[in-house]
């Protein structure tokens, strides 16, 4: 009371409910959960160990048995039960962090929950799926379909045929499609008409379901570049007789006293319709000859148009070392990478490829995962040509592996809890930041990508 015998009124009437970090954690959790597609369709492996950002943890391969013959007078064949261990880097650390101001307190949770803590999720949500579907572009050894041509039935068909070839499980096929893609689907009456396909729901939600053996999702994610990076279509196949599937050297024509086409740098060729790289050019600003990997996937003719993809480097004299993880600068660009992009660094045909996360400028990028090599000032920066990247696999084909983070040492002053359900753990972490007036709410968890086989994954170009 005051001296008057009147009862103070807080200006504020806060809800302390608002600040227990348990709360935030498991709400969280569940939120994350419920907003991830891909990341819910991969082999995740977790153990409720507290780890740190760069441990390695191990996850097993299934084991791989033949089949074996006998009669009644033999013994059995008793075959070693092996599996292969992987091991996997905790090399992401995610995280999303807000500050909650001290005129917002007088929220509770449940606003607190729609207005901040819902969107944090999302975003990392969107994070870990970028992460997992753009490793699609580690296999694109397997492909069907061409860039830039719509997708139909049979191209469906290709990729059912092309997965039991690579003896693909049967159950647990997933194929998951970009916006584009989906919607060439949808178009597809044979995959809408309720009388054909057994009920509405392609109708109603507009949503494809199961369809020849895969079950098929769409996510925003999905790598999808429509157009936007710097690009020449002045170089022409120079072979009266064409070039058949399989020809890695090709003889080219077309460009005069132009630039030079950069060994690393991405194409595609008309009448092929896949992403090939440039291992080696003759020529100069007039190139005559072009050496591509991987090798032409269909035949093309005299005077088809050869697409270039045109590099950046990176621009740091320094370089940067195996393992950076964080946004890179770049330069040379004059048009920016678009958000899921194919990224290759270096020249050599066999370098690892890599998807571009978040937004990209013309001067940083950050890569979906840290990188596997070092690479040097001036190391070419090259995207990958334009479409839709369309990404099928079995779970067990890459694996996302989370740890619990640990929590903040006792007398900091911080509030924290860690959850963990159905193979994900998240933190969350709240402080009191006194310069700001308001409280620091970071979301984080701790994860690493691997890829397991490659045969159990394709892409579906379009």
């Amino acid at each position: 009371m005051n001296f008057l015998g009147n009862v103070w009124t807080p200006v504020f009437a806060n809800d302390l409910d608002a600040f227990i970090p348990e709360l935030w954690a498991q709400e969280g959790l569940m939120l994350l959960e419920n907003s991830m597609v891909a990341g819910n369709l991969v082999h995740r492996n977790f153990e409720n160990q507290i780890a740190n950002f760069g441990d390695i943890v191990n996850t097993r391969l299934p084991a791989s048995f033949v089949g074996q013959r006998k009669t009644d007078a033999d013994s059995v064949t008793v075959q070693d039960a092996v599996t292969t261990n992987v091991a996997v880097p905790l090399d992401q650390h995610i995280h999303t962090s807000f500050l909650v101001k001290d005129g917002e307190e007088s929220k509770g949770f449940q606003n607190l929950r729609e207005n901040l803590l819902a969107p944090a999720m999302l975003s990392l949500a969107q994070m870990v799926d970028e992460v997992v579907l753009t490793q699609a572009y580690q296999f694109l050894g397997n492909s069907v379909g061409q860039l830039g041509v719509t997708p139909t039935k049979s191209t469906l068909i290709e990729l059912n045929a092309l997965m039991h070839t690579n003896k693909v499980p049967m159950q647990g096929r997933q194929l998951v499609l970009s916006p584009a893609t989906e919607a060439d689907f949808l178009a597809i009456e044979l995959f809408t008409s309720a009388e054909k396909v057994g009920n509405t729901t392609a109708l109603t939600e507009a949503a494809l379901g199961r369809k020849f053996g895969l079950n098929t999702y769409m996510s925003q994610n999905t790598p999808y570049v429509a157009t936007g990076s710097t690009i020449f279509s002045d170089i022409l196949i120079n072979n009266a007789a064409g070039y058949p599937a399989g020809t890695t050297v090709l003889t080219v024509d077309g460009r005069v006293g132009g630039t030079a086409v950069q060994a690393g740098s991405w194409v595609t060729i008309a009448g092929d319709g896949i992403p090939h790289r440039v291992t080696a050019s003759v020529g100069a600003g007039t190139p005559t000859q072009l050496t591509i990997t991987p090798a032409l996937k269909r035949a093309v003719v005299d005077d088809a148009v050869i697409t270039e993809y045109v590099p950046g480097q990176v621009n740091l004299v320094a370089g940067y070392a195996a393992g950076y993880s964080k946004t890179m600068v770049i330069d040379g660009f004059t048009v920016a990478p678009k958000v899921g992009q194919l990224i290759s660094l270096g020249i050599a045909g066999t370098d690892a490829v890599y998807g571009a996360l978040s937004t990209p400028t013309t001067t940083g990028i950050l890569l979906d995962r840290p990188l596997a090599a070092a690479h040097a000032n001036d190391a070419f920066v090259a995207p990958g040509p334009a479409g839709a990247y369309n990404f099928a696999f079995h779970q067990n084909a890459m694996a996302l592996v989370t740890r619990p983070l640990a929590a903040p040492q006792a007398g900091t002053g911080a509030l924290s809890f860690t959850a963990s359900y159905n193979g994900l753990s998240m933190r969350i972490t709240i402080t009191y930041d006194g310069s700001q007036q308001g409280h620091l709410v970071t979301c984080d968890l701790l994860c690493g990508v691997k890829v397991l086989q490659t045969g159990l994954g394709a892409v579906l170009l379009g």
